[in-house]
């Protein structure tokens, strides 16, 4: 094997089919099971797009229903949950919190379960495991937020849609529709994205028969990473740094010549731009209008023209995702436990997919370590002997 067969990263490499999304390379559109998501994002609800990503077709209003009334059903957050995001240190990082809450809920659900097999769950068990993953992650980043503040547990509101509650968990109170039509749409943009490397963590360990629960908190642990979910919360750290759209250009100058890492710019998938950014860009204007507050857009837009005449290299979703996210209220520690809310939906429609034709996940590598050396004084036992000189096993 030579250096030019190892694909580092995967990159390039095929490893799977998937229904669930792709980039259409002809448009440069992201789509979820076939639809341009900037189209669902300004016609389609977050709970709709749910039942897309878990069905492969739009609901109707009687199957929106159901899955409205469902999810209503299980937004409050359990007891046993509370308490053990209770015992984590208050400075804990959100990323744990929210990993340490999942793995709580799946330890209730798989409770009296001895037989690591039975814990798989079925096709139908797994699609409910979803809705309350779905139903509960709100309650559980919303209080996070609250907890850091030194503020009380919101409770549920079962009379609002899963974007408003989600607000009114996080804040107290009933969100402006600008606000929630903002939040709606960035957790459309964010729900799925192919085999990203949080979706690909989901479905090694969902390969190896373990359950939904350990593939979710696995992919929360890939998502927390910098290189991936933590991006848009660099992007605010940045702007904050960067403080004023007259300081965009000896700031830029600065960080390109101490060869800095400029966060929320280019994606290893989109060469041309990522096409989640107009709609996002778009939210983002609407909450400047709302808020009063130009001087992000004018922060914003110099920047991105600063760099991309530089460099060449578009804003990803990060990029306004960040913005607005602060714009709204929320933390910028809170804002990749938001990525997680938004991509369980895209990394439980993966786990039903693998789970329905699954093969153990199991690449090769190319070893460049020492050759073949021994223990001084060490002597083989005629069992190892034996194995040693079998024939190779059939392929065939």
């Amino acid at each position: 094997m030579t250096d030019t067969d190892i694909k580092k990263g995967l990159a390039g490499v095929v490893v799977d089919y998937t229904a669930v999304s792709k980039v259409n390379p002809e448009t440069n559109s992201l789509l979820y099971r076939g639809y341009p998501v900037q189209e669902l994002a300004a016609t389609q609800s977050f709970e709709a797009v749910a039942h897309l990503l878990w069905h492969g077709e739009l609901p109707s209003d009687a199957q929106l229903a159901e899955l409205r009334e469902s999810e209503r059903q299980h937004r409050a957050l359990l007891p046993s949950v509370k308490a053990v995001i209770d015992g984590l240190p208050v400075d804990a990082h959100p990323m744990d919190e929210v990993r340490t809450a999942v793995s709580a809920i799946g330890a209730e659900e798989t409770a009296g379960i001895s037989n690591v097999l039975d814990a798989v769950g079925s096709p139908e068990e797994n699609l409910e495991r979803s809705i309350r993953l779905f139903a509960q992650l709100p309650a559980i980043v919303a209080y996070g937020q609250r907890r850091r503040r030194g503020l009380d547990l919101v409770e549920a509101r079962d009379d609002l849609d899963y974007a408003a509650n989600f607000l009114w968990q996080t804040f107290g109170e009933e969100p402006d529709e600008v606000v929630v039509d903002a939040f709606n749409r960035s957790m459309i943009l964010y729900a799925e994205h192919s085999f990203n490397a949080s979706t690909f963590t989901a479905r090694v360990i969902t390969s190896t028969l373990s359950d939904l629960y350990s593939a979710v908190t696995g992919a929360i642990g890939a998502l927390k990473g910098p290189l991936h979910g933590g991006a848009n919360e660099a992007v605010l750290h940045i702007l904050t740094e960067i403080g004023d759209a007259s300081n965009v250009v000896p700031w830029l100058d600065a960080a390109l010549a101490e060869k800095r890492k400029i966060m929320g710019f280019g994606h290893r998938v989109y060469k041309k731009g990522d096409s989640r950014v107009p709609t996002m860009k778009a939210a983002l204007d609407t909450l400047v209008a709302h808020y009063d507050r130009p001087d992000v857009a004018e922060l914003y837009e110099t920047l991105e023209s600063e760099f991309v005449s530089r460099k060449g290299i578009y804003p990803n979703l990060d990029y306004p995702s960040g913005p607005a996210y602060s714009l709204m209220g929320f933390d910028t520690l809170t804002f990749t436990p938001l990525f997680v809310a938004a991509r369980i939906t895209g990394w439980t429609a993966h786990i039903l997919e693998q789970q329905a034709s699954n093969a153990l996940i199991r690449p090769l590598s190319a070893y460049n370590g020492p050759d073949e050396r021994h223990v001084e004084g060490y002597v083989p036992d005629e069992a190892e002997l034996e194995v040693a000189e079998r024939p190779e096993e059939s392929a065939g």
